[in-house]
This record gives C-alpha cells, structure tokens and sequence, in this order.
C-alpha cells in the first residue's frame, strides 16, 4: 500500500519500533491482567481446601454422636460469624465474614448449615456433596442469583467427614467470589500502571535511538550535499560503527574524485591564463633580432623577464589555491598570536612601503590568540596588505585594526587609495578578475594574477570565518576578517 505521503527514515524507524513495542505491550499486560484473576482464584481455592479439611476434622465427632447443630462446633461457628473480622490487607480493608459451612449427612441432606438457609435440604446433587460423599474432589461455582450466568457466583469447596477410614459426611465451605473483586482490581491496576510507565519508558528509549541514528544519517546526508556542492565539510563522525564505515568510505572516496578534479581544475585554469603571458613571450622573442638597437633589445628581454616572472607566479597561486580549495580542514593547526602574525609581515613588506613613503599603522585592542595554520594565515595577511600597498597612494597610512567582539575576532586593512569602481564590487572574489594598478603604483597598469582574494577567501574559509572587501564610508578600499 502506498501511503499518501513520503515519511522520512526517522519516521519509519519511529512507527515500526513503536508498532513492535505497543503489541508487545499489549500483548504482555493482556496476558499479566487475564491471569490475574484466575490466579487469585487458584489461591483462593487452595486456602478453602485446606479450611474445609480442617473444619471437616473439628466437626467429626459431633457429627458422628449426632450433636453437631448443638455441639461445640455450631457454637465456635456462630461466635465467628457475630464476630466480624477487621484487618487491612495489602491496603485492602476487610471488616466481614465471608465464609458460609454446611454439613451433610451420607444421603447428602443438610444437617448444618451456618447461614440457617437450607437446613433439612437435599445437596446430593450438588457437585461439592456429590463427588465429596464417594471420595472424591468435591467443588463447585455457582451464581449468587440463579440463572445469572454473568453475575457474582460463589465458590464452594467440600471435605469429607470420616469415622476412621468410613465416610460419614461432607462439609463445604463457601465464599463469594466478590470478596477476591479489590485483590484483582488492585493487581489489575498495578499492572496497568506499571505496564503504561514501561511503554511510556520504552517509547522514549525509542526516540532517543530513533534521533541519534537519524541524526547520523542526517550528518552523512549533509556532508554529501556540501561535497556535491563543492563546500568545505569535515567527515562526519559516528558511534555506530556501520555508519562510521560509511563516513570513512564516503571520506575515501571524496578524496579520490577531489585528487581527480583537482588535477582537472589546475590543467583548465593553467591552460586558460597561461595563454596571455607566453604569448607575451613568443612576440617579444620574434620581434627580437642582433641587429636591433640595444636599448630595444633591453626593452623586449624586460618584458620577458616580467611576463616570465608573472607566468611562475601564477602557476604557483593557481596550484596553490586548487589545492587550498579542495583541502576540507587544517593540517597544521597551533596556538599563535594574530598580532605577531601581522607584525611579522609589516616587517617583510617595509622596504617596499618606505619607497613609496607609505606608513602602517596598528591598532591591536587584542593580541589575538587563535588556533591555526599560521603558515597560511601569514600568507593571506600578506596578501592583504600587499593589495593595499598597490592601491595605496604615495606618502599615504594604511590603517590596520585587531580587536576582539565577543567570541569573534575581527582584522581589518584599509588603504586611502580611490576605492573599488562600482562596477568590480561584485567581481573582486572572481578567478582571474583584476583590477589594473593605478599610476602611482610601482607595477602601473599591470594586473596581477586575480587569485590573491581567492587565497584568502580560502584560508578564511578554512578557520571557520568569512572574509568582507568592499569600501570605507570614508574613502578607500577595506578588507576584514572575521574568526
């Protein structure tokens, strides 16, 4: 049957646990209340056995002289019944007597009776006198109100009374069944109640496994959309060991097809952006001759010494940042200061600012304690402030803040160069995209390789934070990190 609506695994794994536990459920507490009665029944007969047994040896001697309506037996009796029993049972109160005794003779007429109802009448047919009187188990149930087969009856249960080894009576004991009604009521309701707690119990244990298996498989499902996105996701990990082995395998093969794509990736971007550089070259090398002039000939090596130097630096950022992209979490994770980070790389780039009389400034409101690749985190910062360096105008700052907002901590470069045109802001992050630098850069008119925001977009990325680029209300071109 096909249900009108798609249930989730959760869903299915839910129902089916809890359609095996509510039938078992059912079935158990069916089986624990149908016994409850008969069983209390059972117990209540095996106690009349022995009481009309006893009876049955008290009252032998008067029924044998012929004095048992007189005797001391019928006078024990009647001070028992004008006696009425009070007792607490199990938290079940008792304040009556129950038992009714009778006595026959061997013909089965009545000659005692406690109830004084049916003395002088004839039991012999009656199944307790009947089988009693020819040495048999005698016992019977019968309706309080004749002909009620589904009312309240009576259990009767006889003994024989003997002379020696001669059966000279019967005697029976007879108790209502309704006296056992609050001992089965009680054992009913405590049974249901700690039935229902074990069901309730039981469902929850079932939720409880229901969710942690679901939300392994919700953790695997994850982790194959954002590989099939091409996202960073590290592998999901599981206690159960076939979905551990899953995830394993699911990590196995991601590595597989990203070494594969990977390689794919490199090839496609090398062949794509190597062309504009070695045809740079090629023309340069043609147009080259020993009878040109020298400073000619010094001008096309120059060229071919820069788009030489441009053609290695590319490749070794396309490599580098194919691998970055496709790298899911931190190698090299260690504790390090983000403030040393960009202390250090302020040094490495002082030379180059001081030609252009271009001061760093840093404010650090924090040292910036954070876990790690320093190796990459250097690279993106130097990246970073290598930008603004090129679009930074001469004898200018380029300010540099480190300050910490709760749990984030937040690094931001800005420059006081033009800013970024309109028509680049939403372009800046594309592969490849560059901007010419402006005339007061060292490198005039050239465009670097357009994988420099791309890097640091990646190494970001790959610490848990996000990077902004955009432009400063008061001028000037601002990038930020957020960790």
């Amino acid at each position: 049957m096909r249900l009108p609506f798609n249930m989730t695994i959760s869903l299915k794994i839910f129902l089916g646990y809890f359609l095996l536990v509510g039938l078992a459920a059912w079935f158990v507490l069916t089986i624990f209340v149908d016994e409850v009665k008969p069983g209390v029944r059972q117990a209540m007969e095996n106690t009349l056995v022995d009481t009309a047994n006893v009876l049955a040896s008290l009252a032998s001697n008067e029924v044998k002289t012929g004095t048992i309506q007189s005797g001391n037996f019928a006078q024990a009796i009647k001070q028992y019944l004008s006696n009425p029993n009070t007792a607490n049972i199990w938290g079940v109160q008792k304040n009556s007597t129950d038992y009714r005794i009778y006595i026959t003779n061997t013909q089965g007429i009545v000659i005692y009776d406690s109830a004084n109802i049916a003395l002088g009448h004839d039991y012999s047919r009656w199944n307790d006198v009947y089988l009693t009187l020819r040495g048999k188990y005698g016992v019977r149930s019968s309706p309080v109100t004749a002909g009620d087969e589904h009312g309240d009856s009576i259990m009767y249960i006889a003994a024989p009374i003997k002379d020696g080894k001669k059966i000279i009576g019967s005697l029976t004991v007879a108790k209502p069944n309704r006296t056992l009604l609050p001992f089965i009521e009680r054992a009913q309701l405590k049974i249901m109640r700690w039935g229902l707690l074990l069901f309730a119990l039981s469902l929850a244990i079932g939720m409880l496994f229901t969710w942690r298996f679901t939300r392994a498989i919700h953790r695997l499902r994850d982790y194959a959309i954002a590989v099939a996105q091409g996202k960073k996701a590290s592998n999901p990990s599981s206690s159960n060991d076939e979905l551990s082995e899953l995830a394993n395998a699911m990590q196995s093969m991601r590595h597989e097809l990203d070494g594969k794509q990977h390689v794919q990736d490199a090839i496609h971007q090398i062949t794509h952006e190597l062309k504009s550089p070695i045809t740079a070259i090629q023309a340069a090398s043609e147009l080259m001759s020993p009878d040109m002039p020298a400073a000619d000939q010094q001008h096309f090596l120059g060229n071919i010494q820069t788009q030489s130097q441009r053609l290695q630096k590319m490749i070794q950022n396309i490599l580098g940042l194919a691998a970055l992209e496709h790298q899911q979490q931190l190698v090299h994770r260690t504790r390090l200061h983000i403030k040393d980070l960009i202390t250090d790389q302020m040094q490495l780039l002082k030379d180059k600012a001081s030609k252009r009389d271009i001061q760093f400034e840093l404010l650090a409101r924090d040292d910036g304690i954070f876990e790690g690749d320093r190796f990459l985190l250097s690279q993106a910062i130097n990246n970073l402030l290598e930008n603004a360096l090129d679009f930074s105008p001469n004898q200018s700052t380029i300010s540099i803040q480190l300050s910490r907002e709760q749990n984030h901590l937040m690094l931001s470069i800005k420059d006081q160069g033009t800013g970024i045109p309109e028509f680049a802001v939403d372009k800046i992050f594309d592969k490849f995209y560059s901007l010419p630098r402006p005339e007061y850069s060292a490198s005039a008119g050239q465009k670097s390789t357009g994988l420099g925001l791309n890097f640091v977009k990646e190494v970001v990325l790959l610490h848990g934070g996000t990077l902004t680029v955009g432009n400063a209300q008061e001028g000037g071109a601002k990038a930020t990190i957020t960790l």
